[in-house]
């Protein structure tokens, strides 16, 4: 049951904003994006290394990311159904464990093939991380600051773009890859002393089948709440996915003359997000609305996004703060998963929230092909703009047709 007002929080419910569990989830989203985007930073001169030609390092590189993409895919289901099963915190070591020995793994790699396996572990591993994390958030804080709690997790954990972009003008590309692991190794002993979810050891107790991802799929009506979780998230990986990460191809054709640099350009974005999730959760618990945040975010990142594709920056600096300021736009990823762990039942949360958050990660398996096939066709800018003008319709519907979740209680179950 969803209730229209909620009571003033108390000084007791803030602290909770600050408590263990909150924390180190924060931490742990901090390293899973580091370690997320870490090969896309250092893909140039890691394959350099390896001796492949330039050629090669694009198809390579490719093949690589792409690999680390399926390893994202898989685990979204794999890590969600076991947090739905053995429990949130039993996912968050084992996920945290992969990939922090998967990452030490590639600073000793030697051959493209092994990397691009190793990578496929490391995605397989980090799936688990935001997922499980934002589902235990959502179910241990009051209803009170629930939002507050997800925009915090995700705006410390976003600065670890800001962290890896850093870290790489520092070191050798091999060193940052031991970094991400021993920050991962080392959170995980500081997660040795943080409890369970409540709520899940109550559904524990309960007949349930849990961690069903087929379940998802039963009803119609639960389908098309699944979908709709994914969908108002498409825009935040078109954003992230192509326009930073391709973001020299755009900043040629467009007539900058300074060479625009790709790892700069997602390190602006990044840090925009982290301020935009911030901005979200407040926004959300202000307007008393998931939905009308994520329309006003969402609206903020199609202007934006529109003057970067229509040549309004005239100088590399303006193209580095436009991407600042869509990715301030896209600053809801904490809200769309709050809102899909919030969607569903004790049974089936992690499994909804961790898959979603993955399969909209791995989005960019269709939109980077979709616009790389029609670029020799219609042109860079123009192929940019039929993938924004999908992806961003599919978000308005979603956004237009799901119901709102604020203030809603989560102890209940989907059976």
């Amino acid at each position: 049951m969803q209730s229209s007002t909620l009571s003033p929080a108390t000084p007791v419910v803030w602290r909770s904003l600050f408590t263990a569990p909150v924390l180190i989830a924060a931490l742990g989203y901090f390293v899973d994006v580091y370690d997320l985007v870490l090969f896309n930073i250092v893909r140039v001169p890691s394959l350099q290394d390896l001796n492949l030609s330039e050629a090669a390092i694009s198809a390579v590189g490719g093949k690589i990311l792409n690999f680390q993409q399926a390893g994202l895919l898989v685990g979204g289901i794999l890590w969600g159904v076991l947090a739905d099963k053995r429990g949130r915190m039993s996912v968050l070591f084992g996920s945290i464990l992969m990939y922090s020995l998967a990452n030490i793994a590639c600073g000793f790699v030697q051959d493209a093939d092994v990397y691009a396996w190793l990578r496929f572990v490391a995605g397989l591993g980090l799936a688990g991380e935001l997922g499980a994390g934002i589902t235990l958030v959502s179910e241990i804080l009051p209803k009170e600051v629930r939002g507050y709690g997800s925009s915090l997790v995700a705006s410390v954990g976003l600065l670890g773009a800001v962290v890896a972009y850093f870290t790489v003008t520092l070191f050798n590309w091999r060193i940052t890859y031991f970094v991400g692991g021993g920050l991962g190794l080392g959170l995980l002993a500081l997660r040795v002393n943080v409890l369970e979810s409540g709520l899940f050891r109550k559904t524990q107790q309960r007949k349930s089948a849990r961690g069903n991802f087929w379940a998802l799929f039963g009803t119609r009506a639960r389908a098309l709440r699944y979908l709709r979780c994914m969908g108002i998230a498409l825009p935040t990986y078109l954003v992230l996915g192509l326009l930073a990460t391709f973001s020299n191809e755009f900043g040629e054709v467009l007539g900058i003359e300074e060479v625009i640099q790709p790892g700069r350009c997602i390190m602006f974005t990044y840090a925009g997000t982290v301020v935009g999730d911030l901005f979200s959760g407040l926004l959300s618990q202000i307007l008393k609305s998931r939905k009308k945040a994520i329309g006003l975010m969402m609206g903020m990142t199609a202007v934006l996004l529109y003057c970067y594709l229509t040549a309004v920056a005239d100088s590399a600096d303006t193209f580095y703060w436009l991407c600042f300021g869509m990715g301030f736009g896209i600053g809801y990823i904490a809200m769309f998963l709050t809102i899909t762990a919030e969607s569903f039942g004790t049974d089936l949360r992690a499994t909804a929230t961790s898959s979603v958050a993955n399969n909209v990660r791995a989005t960019t398996l269709l939109s980077i092909p979709a616009f790389q096939a029609m670029k020799p066709v219609v042109g860079v800018i123009n192929a940019a703009s039929i993938v924004a003008i999908l992806s961003f319709s599919l978000a308005l519907l979603s956004l237009i047709t799901m119901t709102e979740t604020y203030g809603k209680e989560l102890d209940y179950t989907e059976d």
